[in-house]
């Protein structure tokens, strides 16, 4: 079954013509990724298809199967700044779902009768299961607090919500752009397995080549306008391109060889000419038209010269690090060597960027030191990235920091010129900040990085927003790079392509160096945990009293379960929000006073519930 159908379909953004006279299908089943470089309308594309931008031209049409639900991700989402996530998360016209809602509603509510009518209805509707399948998904995307409001939400969370709200409605067709970004890796990994194994019809944009090499069953590339299909994974993609390439090359030279022979034969020939003269004449002017058409590509071009790095570089002394009860580096010590590459993987929230931070001395420690070495130059390539003036032109940005770059053998560049190699054209240099892709603002962002010549490069998610060709090119130029570079990444196959070793933040302040790449660990820990599964229990106790059976779980004791859970949840965000109460410099004694004894009674509480909560959880688990 076809779902979607696109006929002539065009779009300019000023003088640009992103793409003209697309012709595109979509059926039932497929899982299509569409790759580009920044800046030639990828988000424009999405848009279109999702209804958000209208097409241009009369002879634009887009076809969609009316029987099927379409959802669409977008790279910023938008909700109402008072709504909590259970009601975003549960906006839906699934009964089922509607159910589950009204559930869980009352029980954040602790409404008994409420209650009692919310578990009828979802036991009519026979959504227990999809009540289980909402919290995996909340829980595995880390939206586990249904109370909380957007407007406390970090731009993350908003993402991780929406791509929540989209899994759990379950349409028919994803419209998906770029999204593993804001996801930790544990997140992409369980993400890649969900879409492998489920049903949903998939048109997205990622720069993620796991992503696509595991998901994918088509690749779609958008080049000077026009649309290419590849049948296949990533692997599929980068065969059939590459072959193509070959055979437009190849092509274009016998092209270019026909247009010299006939500019030749045009300029020798009289100016009074016969029909058969001028239908040469005619034909000339198309392949002109075909070579002057025709645009060689340009390749992002990194030369710069890193300043040179001492013996001494970089030492951590027994760093510490806490945020009120929450340990974030505990006692941990480090020197850097020439020539390091180290990733930093940890969840979402185990404080990476506090890590960054402690190392490049923004952040002050609450115990330790750290020593810079004299020479040691950085590069810090942060998430938030430039804070740019909107109303700047590029070449600006780049002439507020120098008007001439020292590069590599003692060359010198101007600002335009090295802003041509980071494929800003002279036209494009005039463009203001405003008009860039979020592609491109990060391209010129990592150029404000490199055109000081730092030799400690400390990247923090440098990949977001980077094409495919982009990330090649500097990965390439990272390998070669003589001085040390720390990364912080969610992109798998960067990680693997560059890193030597890893900071693995293990919570509670631990950081354990592992010896080898992203995949390398991933396999360790789950040779781990095979051989902790396959370990031989512990001889039992012949002392131990036999446990008589016991009788199983009322009605009531399950209702019971269930709150309680709520219950200590609500309890132990309350303490962690008391907690960090303490952490003003202002409080009075008597405030002091008043929150301890408000904690000392949450923690009662938290104690006496726990304690009941257990007994039925042994209970359950019979």
């Amino acid at each position: 079954m076809q779902y979607l159908s696109l006929e002539n379909v065009s779009k300019s953004f000023g003088e640009k013509t992103l793409f003209d006279s697309l012709n595109l299908s979509i059926s039932q089943g497929e899982k299509i990724a569409l790759v580009a470089k920044n800046g030639t309308g990828k988000t424009t594309l999405l848009r279109v298809i999702a209804g958000e931008a209208a097409p241009e031209g009369e002879k634009s049409k887009i076809l969609v199967a009316k029987q099927i639900k379409t959802a669409y991700l977008r790279q910023d989402p938008i909700y109402p700044e008072d709504a909590t996530v259970l009601e975003m998360v549960f906006e839906s016209d699934n009964p089922a779902i509607t159910a589950v809602r009204d559930y869980e509603l009352a029980m954040l509510r602790n409404d008994e009768v409420a209650i009692q009518a919310a578990i009828t209805e979802v036991d009519d509707r026979k959504a227990w299961s999809i009540e289980v399948r909402i919290k995996e998904i909340l829980g595995k995307l880390g939206l586990p607090d249904l109370d909380q409001t957007i407007k406390t939400m970090s731009g993350g969370q908003r993402k991780r919500l929406a791509l929540a709200k989209i899994l759990i409605d379950e349409p028919d067709f994803v419209i998906l752009d770029e999204p593993t970004n804001h996801l930790d890796l544990d997140m992409i990994e369980w993400l890649e397995q969900y879409l492998q194994r489920s049903s949903l019809t998939i048109f997205m944009v990622t720069h993620d080549r796991y992503f696509l090499e595991r998901v994918c069953n088509q690749i779609i590339e958008l080049d000077r306008g026009q649309l290419y299909t590849y049948r296949g994974n990533y692997s599929d993609y980068l065969e059939k391109k590459t072959a193509r390439q070959l055979n437009d090359a190849a092509n274009f030279e016998k092209t270019k060889k026909l247009f010299s022979r006939e500019l030749d034969w045009i300029r020798r020939q009289p100016k009074a000419r016969g029909t058969k003269a001028k239908s040469r004449v005619d034909s000339f002017h198309d392949i002109k038209q075909e070579v002057k058409s025709r645009t060689v590509d340009q390749e992002l071009s990194i030369m710069v010269e890193p300043q040179r790095l001492g013996t001494k570089i970089l030492e951590a002394h027994a760093l510490h690090k806490s945020y009120g009860d929450r340990v974030m580096v505990d006692s941990w010590s480090y020197k850097f060597k020439r020539l390091e590459r180290v990733g930093i993987v940890g969840p979402n929230g185990a404080g990476k960027t506090t890590f960054l931070k402690l190392l490049t001395k923004q952040l002050r420690p609450d115990g330790g030191k750290v020593v810079v070495g004299d020479t040691v130059k950085y590069g810090y390539y942060t998430q938030d990235g430039l804070q740019l003036d909107q109303d700047k032109r590029v070449i600006d940005v780049v002439r507020d920091i120098a008007d001439y770059i020292p590069m590599a053998k003692g060359y010198k560049l101007t600002a335009e010129q090295l802003l041509e190699r980071f494929l800003f054209t002279r036209p494009h240099q005039q463009v203001y900040v405003s008009k860039l892709s979020g592609g491109e603002r990060r391209r010129l962002y990592l150029l404000t990085i490199l055109m000081q010549n730092p030799n400690f490069l400390i990247l923090d998610e440098p990949t977001n927003d980077l094409d495919i060709i982009t990330l090649n090119i500097l990965e390439d130029y990272l390998m070669s790079f003589p001085g040390c570079i720390i990364i912080v990444s969610h992109d798998r196959y960067f990680m693997d392509k560059i890193v030597d070793h890893l900071f693995v933040l293990q919570g509670d302040g631990e950081i354990k160096d592992f010896p080898g790449n992203y995949t390398r660990w991933r396999e360790k820990v789950a040779e781990d945990q095979i051989a902790k599964h396959n370990a031989p229990s512990a001889a039992p106790d012949k002392k131990a009293p036999v446990q008589q059976e016991k009788s199983s779980v009322s009605y009531e004791e399950q209702k019971e379960y269930k709150r309680l859970q709520k219950e200590i949840e609500k309890l132990e965000k309350k303490k962690t929000d008391i907690s960090a109460a303490f952490l003003d410099p202002n409080l009075s004694p008597e405030k002091i006073q008043e929150l301890s004894k408000e904690l000392n009674d949450i923690g009662n509480m938290i104690g006496e519930k726990e304690e009941r909560w257990f007994e039925l959880a042994e209970l359950i688990d019979q």
